[in-house]
């Protein structure tokens, strides 16, 4: 039989009785409230990491000026304003269960529906231009970085961790060969956080991608800086990594907005996936000390 140039056609498939609907609407209603959530008010265990950073500061600007984040968060949160003027460009993670029907309109429309309402009405800067030669910027913030996997289950998770730019352009990939080791991919990470100094608004999150593919490595990078700072990698080969790199980051005195001392990152998280032989993809990707995402079952 001939497939070139054809897609297979699959078989529609009656609704089964266990097909739980949920809809289009109720994304949307739940994509806004996490856009001005995560935009507010910071996770918990992050809010955590920088009161004890501060505590643990020995210098005595850098102390002062974690005590101002610390501030920063506290009234941003009792002035019900974002921690950070940049709300960033809202990337949406979404696990979908392949037992739930969406009815009432399309999943993506509903996700940019939702963005569109957030930053709206949620008075939260929109910073996506249509074009990025021509540079018009879209007005809603739309549409939204937008990642789905189809998970068992009937219920979708969602999490939308907005992303700002100064951070972000500071994010860097390297395509290893497989004769690198672990401290070559230490050096790299460590080499990243110097040349970016203080402009990704330190101290900062750094969410580190190995294996896979050149952009799955960037995406586990993405997806690792929504993993809590409290959680370390479950394999003792990565957990000692990211206590080695993180170690080395801080011993590089650039501290607290770039102004010194030892608080430079407040956590490397690593995520690895398989890769090809030939290959070792590694990627960074810079998070500044509001390191956002809000997260919701339906």
């Amino acid at each position: 039989m001939n497939f070139k140039g054809q897609c297979l056609k699959l078989c529609p498939l009656v609704l089964g009785e266990n097909m739980r609907e949920i809809k289009a609407e109720k994304i949307t209603e739940t994509i806004k409230e996490l856009c001005i959530k995560a935009n507010k008010v910071l996770p918990g265990d992050l809010c955590g990491c920088i009161a004890q950073a501060a505590a643990e500061e020995e210098n005595e600007l850098a102390r002062s000026i974690m005590k101002d984040i610390s501030d920063n968060i506290v009234c941003a949160g009792e002035l019900d304003i974002p921690v950070c003027q940049d709300t960033g460009m809202a990337v949406v993670f979404a696990e979908v269960g392949q037992d739930t029907h969406i009815v009432g309109g399309a999943f993506e429309d509903a996700v940019n529906e939702g963005v569109r309402q957030g930053y709206t009405e949620g008075l939260l800067r929109k910073s996506v231009v249509a074009d990025p030669l021509e540079r018009v910027n879209t007005g809603d913030n739309t549409p939204a970085v937008l990642y789905t996997r189809i998970v068992p289950g009937d219920k979708i998770k969602i999490t939308v961790a907005p992303k700002g730019f100064g951070s972000e352009n500071m994010s860097r990939i390297k395509m290893f060969t497989p004769a690198a080791g672990e401290s070559d991919i230490t050096d790299f990470v460590v080499s990243v956080v110097k040349k970016a100094g203080g402009n990704p608004c330190p101290p900062m999150m750094l969410g580190v991608g190995i294996g896979g593919t050149f952009e799955q490595c960037a995406l586990l990078a993405k997806k690792a800086l929504c993993r809590p700072v409290s959680e370390r990698n479950p394999k003792p080969l990565y957990e000692n990594l990211e206590k080695i790199m993180l170690e080395k980051i801080n011993e590089l005195n650039i501290g607290p907005q770039g102004f010194g001392g030892k608080t430079t990152a407040l956590a490397v998280n690593i995520e690895t996936a398989p890769t090809h032989i030939a290959g070792l993809p590694v990627a960074v990707n810079v998070g500044c000390h509001v390191t956002r995402h809000a997260c919701a079952e339906l």
